[in-house]
């Protein structure tokens, strides 16, 4: 069979809901795991996400250009819901009979998770499943705002529910795809990985020469590292230690910044890097800074540091 796989949004201007995690990254996360999961059990499977568009209309269009035009058997398109911090748990979106008929077994296999079941729901409104020549399905897989959702969200498992609900199989393992599914959680402490992460956060040596990523420890590494530990409020060593690796990864794990909600070495970062006065605070000389440096860069400037902002400061 045939699959048409819409991980949605991650397309600017497209761009998902922000909460405790990013709805893009997410979306990319379990489709991709699902195209894998997919093809190892001998299906075709194809990615309807677009490279680029100019407007949201668009972006959805090519969706539906993408499916139509391989001639999809079925098309999924993957989401994640945002509302309030207390709504929770799991829905399935579908047109007509045949696609009520896919979105059942689909929503059965993601609640045994543990999410909440919201049940299957008319999606006559949704833009890709109206305009798409196949069956269609969108799957809201759970509340990014969600903390009870996002305690039990994993990627790996939610892409086996995905696959097992439409196919009826799961594989043992997925193709080695994300293996590391939050940088917070990465263990990775390697010389080679901190000259990536510091060149990653533009954080240059003595000379402010960017980092040879040379897996070797010599002047310029460490006086890079002093920088680094000097803009986030960590004596300055120039030894990477634990706490200076748990600075980098909270900055590289790129979470919503929004007010006085955060603040310490994430904060102190962003007010580095937009010319603010780097004291941890967020206030209103870091929210003006912030909404400069968005508008300087063709964004919203509202003061909120989500993925487009981020993607800005360190890709």
């Amino acid at each position: 069979m045939k699959f048409g796989i819409d991980m949605g949004h991650n397309c600017p201007p497209d761009t998902g809901a922000s909460g405790i995690k990013f709805e893009d990254k997410l979306t990319k996360e379990v489709g991709t795991k699902v195209i894998a999961k997919l093809e190892s059990l001998g299906h075709t499977a194809i990615s309807c996400t677009p490279n680029s568009a100019t407007s949201v209309g668009q972006s959805l269009g090519r969706r539906c250009d993408i499916a139509n035009r391989n001639k999809v058997d079925v098309f999924v398109s993957i989401h994640f819901n945002a509302f309030n911090g207390k709504a929770n748990g799991t829905e399935v979106f579908a047109m007509s009979d045949s696609g009520k008929k896919i979105a059942q077994p689909v929503l059965n296999e993601i609640i045994q998770l543990g999410f909440f079941n919201r049940g299957v729901k008319n999606g006559s409104h949704l833009y890709v499943i109206r305009n798409t020549n196949m069956t269609g399905i969108l799957i809201e897989c759970c509340f990014i705002d969600s903390a009870k959702d996002m305690q039990l969200y994993d990627g790996e498992a939610m892409a086996n529910a995905i696959v097992k609900g439409l196919t009826g199989k799961v594989t043992v393992a997925s193709a080695p795809v994300n293996t590391v599914r939050d940088e917070e959680q990465n263990t990775d402490t390697s010389i080679l990985r901190l000259q990536k992460a510091l060149n990653q956060l533009q954080i240059t040596d003595r000379n402010n020469r960017r980092l040879v990523e040379d897996n070797f420890t010599g002047p310029a590494t460490t006086s890079a590292v002093e920088k680094f530990q000097r803009v986030v409020g960590i004596i300055p060593t120039g030894m990477a230690t634990s706490t200076t690796w748990n600075a980098i990864n909270q900055i590289l794990s790129k979470r919503l910044v929004q007010g006085s909600q955060t603040s310490g070495p994430i904060m102190r970062y962003l007010q580095y890097r937009v010319g603010a006065t780097p004291d941890g605070i967020y206030g209103s000389q870091t929210e003006a800074a912030i909404k400069r440096f968005q508008q300087q860069n063709g964004l919203t400037p509202d003061g909120i540091v989500g993925a487009m902002t981020w993607q800005k400061l360190i890709g």
